[in-house]
């Protein structure tokens, strides 16, 4: 068995430091760790002696007993992929780094030769880092992508440019191979003379896809700092950094902390030197991260500022942002007549708007316009979710509405706005809930 062999030394340790000198403490905490693994190790179709775990006195002499419970496991129709999960779950951090290091060795995938050696062929003698450009381009193996470059780094009178690097990086990336791209990247950021704007665009867009952020604004940083006008930030790169610290992220106090960083890269953005102005997703994603970090007023602010300072009108997007933060906040107020200012400028509300202002409505007792905005929805065939319909029902329920509340319901079963499912069990909650029987009295409202 493969992931007996740190166990076995381990134990073997164990009972070699044994000595009347070793602390209480200590003995007690090799126990615990030995109770730990035996009970989980446990299986039906294994002898009783697994099952009972053998006592405190026995643990520190017999760790060869302790091993063969392991090396059982082989004998008792377990998979591989269960005892390794077993073990590593209950093995320490640095012995399961090693392990997964060693896995990871073993299912690196390896080079085609024959396919690199087609590829060398496609060369012709002396070849260009255009030329090397061509040939990796059309290449489908990462390996073959990588070899290739380094196996032309090594040639006489070669030198990398712009585009070789940049085709390899790409392909790297999109390989999620982020080690060996890394250290392409640190070949160029070796040449100072050497780059562009595109180049270290990429760089930073796959560094923020292996969610390796401090080193996407390490290249952010070399871009302001470089004398090359031509490796200087644009607005994509802002852009790329802001759709990273946006993403994948639902806790408000990691959103306030990106935050920050934001709000710093966005002060660098409308005061740089190269004339650079903030476009619609620029000032979206701003939106989108005070609203994350409960920083609504600030978000208010941007979009204030959008046409007056940026020259850049809202969009629906923004609109959207503005409304769910407001609503988030209990401003129902300020959210219903942004939604009109927004129907007003001819912007359709998608399905999130809509949810929020009538979720909001709903928790603050307004179901008159909270029914409202749900008629809309079902006028332009727009579901919604269940937490809304929930809210809204439970809602009118309590403000004594139950007949209101099922003949909403069965409406919007009959234009199939609600499916068979949730449904039902919407129904079973106001039965359960709110005691509503077959007869009740169906009020208009």
């Amino acid at each position: 068995m493969i992931f007996t062999r740190p166990f076995f030394h381990f134990f073997k340790k164990l009972s070699r430091n044994q000595s009347q000198s070793q602390s209480q403490s200590q003995s007690h905490i090799h126990v615990r760790l030995l109770h730990r693994i035996i009970p989980f190790v446990d299986d039906t179709h294994c002898t009783s002696s697994i099952v009972h775990p053998p006592s405190s006195s026995s643990l520190y002499h017999n760790y060869h007993s302790i091993c063969s419970i392991l090396k059982t496991r082989d004998n008792c129709g377990r998979s591989s992929s269960y005892r390794r999960m077993v073990l590593l779950y209950y093995s320490s951090r640095s012995h399961r780094r090693r392990v997964n290091r060693r896995l990871r060795l073993q299912n690196q995938p390896v080079l085609d030769q024959t396919q690199f050696n087609n590829a060398v062929s496609q060369l012709p003698p002396r070849f260009t880092a255009e030329d090397l450009h061509d040939v990796i381009v059309v290449q489908d193996d990462p390996l073959v992508c990588l070899e290739l470059f380094n196996w032309a780094s090594q040639q006489p009178r070669f030198r990398h440019s712009v585009c070789s690097y940049h085709i390899t990086i790409k392909k790297l990336g999109a390989a999620k191979m982020y080690q060996e791209m890394d250290d392409v990247v640190n070949q160029v950021l070796a040449v100072r003379h050497l780059g562009s704007e595109a180049l270290y665009n990429t760089m930073i867009y796959y560094f923020t896809e292996a969610r390796k952020l401090t080193r996407a604004v390490n290249i952010f940083k070399h871009m302001k700092g470089s004398r090359n006008l031509e490796c200087r930030p644009s607005i994509r790169t802002y852009n790329i950094l802001f759709a990273a610290f946006l993403s994948r992220r639902t806790n408000s106090h990691i959103n306030h902390m990106y935050m920050e960083t934001m709000r710093s890269l966005f002060w660098q953005l409308v005061n740089d030197d190269n004339g650079i102005e903030p476009d619609i997703f620029s000032l979206n994603s701003m939106i989108k991260g005070y609203v994350l970090s409960n920083h609504v007023n600030d978000a208010l602010r941007i979009f204030h500022q959008m046409s007056v300072v940026y020259a850049c009108p809202p969009n629906a997007v923004s609109y959207d942002h503005i409304i769910h933060g407001l609503c988030a906040q209990g401003r129902t107020n300020n959210a219903k007549d942004l939604m009109e200012d927004m129907k007003g400028k001819g912007f359709t509300p998608n399905s999130r708007t809509y949810n929020s202002l009538v979720n909001a409505l709903s928790l603050t007792g307004e179901v008159d316009g909270a029914v409202g905005y749900l008629r809309e929805m079902s006028k332009i065939q727009m579901p919604a979710d269940f937490i809304t319909y929930r809210t809204l029902l439970d809602e009118l329920c309590r403000q004594g509405k139950v007949g209101v509340a099922v003949e909403l319901l069965q409406e919007f079963q009959e234009k199939d706005l609600v499916d068979e499912l949730s449904y039902n069990k919407l129904l079973s909650v106001l039965q359960d809930d709110y005691a509503i029987h077959s007869n009740t009295s169906i009020v208009r409202f």
